[in-house]
């Protein structure tokens, strides 16, 4: 790969079964292919961001799998792969990482920014969040938890490992940039669930520190 030597894996995060709201969330916002709940997906953050390109080359060719996203930003470039088969993302996952040189472990290891937990919300505030939301409406009384995670991607497992533990509703979600970002909502307890269900997900996930 061109410039194998500067690449930097900055996310790999592999998802066995999208949950229907995040589905759903990435089928309304993404310029590719659409994925379905129920399909495993894999995201590949990179620095420089044009190391994504070659990237989703080799994931693309080596199994059957399809992109919902390709970003170049400034900085990172991120692709999202998703399939029926996880066999068939993991295969693709794989062919990346052989052609980096790398293993999963070449990975940064997921860092929580910030949390907000807010119960009762205002109407308000409700209305000021529902103006840029592209999931769900918030509405006014319910609590509302609020991650940041970095690198950015990590916030899709978060975001997916919530979903299966509660019953929440997925009002925004953020996967680009220097922070990712989820705005999650329900009753007290059920988001007090998912809160410790993103947490755990994104503590069990390993690599290096990131060197910023």
């Amino acid at each position: 790969m061109s410039g194998r030597g500067r690449a930097t894996l900055r996310t790999y995060a592999f998802i066995d079964r999208m949950q229907p709201q995040c589905a759903a969330h990435i089928a309304a916002t993404s310029p590719g292919d659409v994925p379905l709940a129920g399909m495993a997906e894999l995201y590949i953050e990179m620095a420089p961001g044009n190391e994504v390109f070659r990237a989703a080359d080799v994931a693309l060719k080596a199994a059957g799998v399809r992109p919902a996203l390709q970003i170049i930003e400034r900085e990172f470039g991120l692709l999202e792969i998703h399939s029926e088969q996880q066999a068939e993302v993991l295969a693709a996952g794989q062919a990346v990482l052989d052609e980096l040189g790398m293993t999963e472990a070449d990975r940064i290891k997921p860092s929580i920014a910030s949390t907000q937990f807010i119960t009762n919300v205002h109407p308000y505030q409700a209305q000021l969040l529902n103006k840029w939301r592209k999931g769900s409406m918030l509405l006014p009384g319910q609590s509302l938890f609020v991650m940041e995670v970095a690198p950015a991607a990590y916030i899709a497992i978060a975001a997916n490992e919530a979903e299966k533990a509660a019953n929440i509703i997925v009002i925004e979600l953020r996967a680009v940039g220097r922070f990712g970002r989820m705005f999650l909502a329900g009753t007290e307890s059920e988001v007090k669930t998912a809160r410790d269900a993103a947490v755990a997900a994104l503590e069990g996930v390993h690599g290096k520190e990131d060197g910023r």
